[in-house]
């Protein structure tokens, strides 16, 4: 998936597991899904996933 600031995270999905993988192989666990907003919808993660730099 490329993000807003052109960098791209990899998801999988794996026995109801969800997690994502940023450029720098960092890995973040999907802890609550689906939380919808009134502009979208919010997946939160157990890390903070920085861009290459």
């Amino acid at each position: 998936v490329k993000t807003v600031g052109g960098c791209e995270l990899s998801l999988k999905a794996d026995g109801g597991k969800v997690t994502v993988t940023d450029e720098n192989g960092n890995v973040a666990n999907v802890t609550i899904a689906d939380v919808e907003q009134s502009n979208g919808v919010i997946h939160v993660i157990d890390k903070v996933l920085l861009p290459k730099m």
